[in-house]
């Protein structure tokens, strides 16, 4: 009773929360959010989660129930998911749609699920491959906002990747860190028995696809395609001592990708801002946005650099030691053919005439 009472005292704030998270969003995220409430509604029926999920048996041919790729991932059965995923595409309102747009915001929630349905029910028809066993076909039933979590993880990782989460005694948690420890995190808690066998794999498909789309083919408003900067490679999803194996594997696919034609291997064009009006610089793998930030850090480190020298004033006497002495000029002057005497106001002229006088007393 204590516990109902203590859920009534707090319905309102988690009202007030919710009312907070999805105000002043777009019509495609409430409308998101209210499917979802819907679906859930249905989900109480058996019938309408065979009809509404992806079963492998049933994607693939002579079935073929297509619209499930499209409806599959409105569907939770758990209210604890329904949360999660309302949550999930609100901050994704918050976050990402200003910087995308409503379009690319829902072209990116397409493609992604789309992409994890069909992927997750060939990885499961691979099973039945492997094993003969037909519950990989028919019992299995995928749905939910799964993939769809990774892919904002990964879209985070772009937008913010060295953005600090939280400090650890073994290290920094950075939002780079994100998709790799949470799939890491599902799979432990598949393993005991906590959750379904089907997350952990939507959320390792979703990270694939997201990352290939926001890759590769992600149009932007200057009219290039994909994110080519170095800090968004396939290996930077892991440790810094796995990245090197990693990249390997990951180029060598990449580049057989390029060669069969479903990959091209895109090259940027990076404008210079103090060049010539009319003169382009075609540098692979450079985006303006990446090139910035890459001279911001450059700074940085020159003026560090700087600071350190300033600070060591024994710098300047080496260098005085280290100059060359000035070269020495000499100056003929012609000597005359008759001495005369100097004269100097120190030696009085008494010194002369007694000169003199000796002189003509020899």
């Amino acid at each position: 009773m204590s516990t109902m009472k203590g859920v009534r005292r707090n319905i309102p704030y988690l009202q007030q929360q919710f009312a907070a998270l999805l105000g002043n969003t777009s019509t495609s995220v409430k409308f998101i959010c209210i499917v979802m409430i819907l679906s859930y509604c249905l989900s109480f029926m058996e019938q309408a989660i065979i009809t509404l999920s992806v079963t492998p048996g049933y994607l693939l041919p002579p079935s073929f129930w297509i619209w499930t790729a499209f409806t599959f991932c409105f569907l939770e059965i758990h209210f604890w998911e329904v949360c999660v995923d309302i949550i999930t595409v609100g901050l994704c309102g918050k976050l990402i749609e200003p910087l995308w747009g409503a379009m690319e915001m829902m072209t990116f929630f397409a493609v992604v699920n789309v992409g994890v349905g069909i992927l997750s029910a060939l990885y499961y028809l691979f099973l039945y491959m492997c094993t003969s066993d037909t519950d990989f076909l028919f019992d299995i039933h995928i749905h939910g906002l799964t993939g769809y979590i990774a892919g904002v993880s990964v879209a985070v990782k772009q937008i913010m990747p060295d953005h600090i989460l939280l400090k650890s005694p073994i290290g920094k948690i950075m939002n780079r860190n994100i998709p790799l420890m949470v799939w890491l995190v599902s799979l432990l808690l598949w393993i005991v028995g906590l959750l379904e066998g089907t997350h952990p794999t939507m959320f390792l498909n979703g990270l694939i696809i997201s990352w290939m789309y926001l890759r590769f083919y992600q149009r932007h408003t200057n009219g290039s395609k994909g994110d080519m900067a170095d800090n968004f490679t396939f290996a930077s999803f892991f440790p810094n001592v796995l990245q090197p194996p990693i990249a390997v594997v990951s180029n060598t696919v990449h580049n057989f990708f390029v060669r069969i034609g479903i990959c091209k291997k895109i090259v940027r064009r990076f404008d210079m801002s103090n060049a010539p009006p009319g003169l382009v610089m075609n540098l692979p793998g450079i985006d303006p946005q990446d090139s910035e930030r890459r001279r911001q850090i450059a700074l940085k480190a020159l003026s560090e650099r700087l600071s350190k020298d300033h600070a060591r004033p024994w710098q300047q006497d080496r260098n005085k030691k280290n100059i060359p002495p000035l070269a020495t000029v000499s100056i003929s002057i012609p000597e005359s053919t008759t001495t005369k005497p100097l004269v100097s106001p120190l030696i009085p002229p008494l010194n002369t005439n007694i000169h003199n006088q000796r002189l003509s007393n020899t």
